[in-house]
């Protein structure tokens, strides 16, 4: 669905993409994470074509996204937490006006999309919460069923209840709509996101399956019977590690039962016992962050 190789964005002396090489494949819930000011919402005006790329290309429904035209953007939705809307407008008639802009809009999605929203036709979107604003421009993009829905930070400052219809409204049109979100709540995105990609400071450090990303990560903790001279020479896959007493911590990165349970016991023969746990996505984050002296998200 989206194919980006190489690319890169300068705005004067600050480059804001370095180099960036990624694949969305379709069908995909694609979670684009990181601080801000890490360039989510670069990468996205470039994929629609707002910036212009300094260098490299990229590729959105199989077109150079510099030559994306109305047939694309027929077939694409986006929504950000910035997204200027025409407040004097009631939100029936936004939805009408934004009808005649797309060949396959539905009446009947459309309709459903304000009941399920709870939206009042008869009221301003400037009268509206910016939940419900939010949700407005939600239903106004997925009402003609677009194969690409793009969301910039579509849950800050929303409450549960809201995030929880937007999440819905996303899960009730997978696969047949593929979603990139650009979010740093990533509490959130772990509910629902099948890939993972994280960005910082222009540069993408991973991205993967969801499933492989929550498998190869584990919070390690081992008690020995009795205090050890402080390890230097860490295996390069532990992060963050910390020795204090008897206790010892870290992150596996490249976790294998086996293979790790090995390598810990070779390294602490004196082992009493050893605690693996699952990390949250958050801690993820924070641990690569961390190894990499970056931001933490």
């Amino acid at each position: 669905m989206i194919r980006i190789h190489q690319l890169a964005k300068q705005f004067r002396h600050t480059e804001a993409l370095c180099g960036l090489d990624l694949h969305v494949p379709e069908g995909a819930i694609f979670a684009l994470v990181g601080p801000s000011g890490a360039g989510k919402t670069t990468l996205l005006k470039t994929l629609l074509n707002i910036h212009q790329p300094t260098s490299g290309r990229s590729e959105v429904l199989g077109v150079d996204s510099c030559k994306l035209g109305p047939k694309q953007f027929e077939q694409i939705g986006y929504v950000s937490e910035n997204q200027h809307l025409p407040e004097w407008m009631t939100v029936d008639s936004f939805l009408s006006h934004c009808r005649g802009f797309y060949p396959s809009w539905n009446d009947r999605d459309a309709a459903n999309l304000v009941r399920d929203f709870d939206l009042p036709l008869d009221r301003t979107l400037r009268a509206l919460s910016r939940g419900m604003r939010m949700k407005a421009a939600l239903a106004s993009s997925l009402a003609y069923g677009p194969k690409l829905l793009i969301l910039d930070e579509p849950f800050s400052g929303l409450d549960p209840q809201v995030r929880d219809q937007i999440i819905e409204s996303i899960l009730n049109r997978a696969p047949e709509t593929t979603v990139l979100v650009a979010s740093h709540d990533l509490a959130e995105l772990e509910s629902f996101a099948s890939h993972v990609a994280f960005l910082n400071r222009g540069r993408l450090l991973f991205a993967e399956d969801a499933a492989s990303l929550a498998a190869r990560f584990r919070e390690i903790e081992i008690t020995l019977d009795s205090p050890v001279v402080r390890d230097t020479d860490w295996r390069g896959s532990w992060l963050g590690p910390e020795q204090s007493g008897t206790v010892v911590r870290f992150v596996e990165s490249q976790f294998e039962e086996n293979i790790t349970t090995a390598e810990i016991y070779r390294r602490y023969p004196n082992a009493r016992s050893v605690a693996i746990r699952p990390l949250s996505l958050r801690s993820t984050f924070t641990a690569v962050a961390g190894a990499l002296g970056t931001t933490a998200v």
